[in-house]
């Protein structure tokens, strides 16, 4: 007689910054173990792609990874760009291939985006080099504020969603309206259509506490040794990467070493950008459909889910 076996299936941890998210992504995959079913991590966050880029990332070290194979961390120089339609079709490249090999999978992390590209039906638009070169350097020479000024002009609703900060999105809804294409908007579908059937978890923590710890984690970066994991970058070409320079943390630590910006400044810059980022992450993940929201990291909401 034979034991019908379940397939392989593909759980998502979400939520802000600084929520627990890779705690919970190794607890689930070891609770997964447990009950006969290998599980692999997909790593979800863009920064974390990059080589080189471990402390103002908050990577999980290789020897804290419990013996569980991740994927997508390290695959990038700091001066590729992190395209979301690359990492969309290379994510869920790493997806199926976990699966065909019998384990589920465990897509982690914070980026919005870069999750719905691969839980979501996400199209993009293709690319067009000439025009993104022309918009990338109007964007150095007179910041995102006036870019995102045209693209309100051209295209109000997706102004409305794309942070007027974030330059390389502005750049990518304007490079699209070039074209002559829709814009997805930076943006979850209003009805979004599921790539696979997902089991989706999204870790919360009380504003005040999260700020709080948001913060600290700042600290204890440059504690860590930021500045000179970023000076160590810079022969790499870090100054020159369209995403990797402009990450949080790793823009100020560049100041800093420029004499622009002192220390606490720097320290003050970052804690303020990362507050900034986690609230845009909560909004985010609070329109996805069937998330099972859980207080960070307990233990019953594994038992739940696998028990379902």
């Amino acid at each position: 007689m034979s034991t019908q076996v379940d397939p392989p299936r593909l759980f998502a941890v979400v939520g802000a910054t600084g929520t627990g998210k890779s705690e919970m992504s190794l607890r689930l995959a070891e609770a997964l173990a447990d009950r006969g079913r290998p599980a692999e991590i997909v790593n979800a966050d863009a920064m974390q792609l990059y080589r080189g880029m471990d402390i103002g990332t908050a990577k999980l070290p290789v020897g804290e990874r419990r013996g569980i194979p991740h994927h997508l961390l390290d695959v990038l120089e700091v001066t590729d760009d992190a395209a979301v339609a690359w990492y969309q079709s290379t994510a869920r490249t790493a997806i199926d291939d976990i699966r065909g090999r019998g384990a589920d999978a465990i897509l982690v992390g914070g980026s919005g985006l870069y999750v719905s590209s691969v839980l979501f039906d996400f199209r993009f638009p293709p690319r067009d080099e000439a025009v993104r070169a022309g918009l990338e350097a109007e964007l150095e020479r007179e910041g995102p504020g006036v870019l995102h000024e045209r693209l309100r002009a051209a295209d109000p609703m997706t102004a409305e969603r794309v942070d007027p900060r974030n330059g390389r999105r502005i750049v990518r809804a304007l490079e699209v309206l070039g074209q002559g294409k829709a814009n997805h908007g930076a943006a979850l579908p209003d009805e979004p259509v599921p790539w696979h059937p997902s089991t989706i978890i999204g870790l919360t923590t009380p504003r005040d506490e999260l700020v709080a710890r948001l913060d600290a984690r700042v600290e204890r970066m440059w504690g860590a040794g930021l500045v000179a994991e970023v000076e160590a970058l810079k022969p790499r070409g870090l100054e020159h990467g369209v995403t990797a320079r402009r990450a949080i943390g790793y823009a100020q630590a560049l100041a800093q070493l420029a004499g622009s910006s002192t220390q606490a400044e720097a320290i003050a810059e970052t804690q303020s950008l990362t507050r900034r980022y986690a609230r845009r992450q909560v909004s985010w993940f609070k329109r996805y459909p069937g998330v099972i929201w859980a207080p960070e990291g307990p233990s019953d909401v594994i038992d739940r889910i696998l028990e379902a």
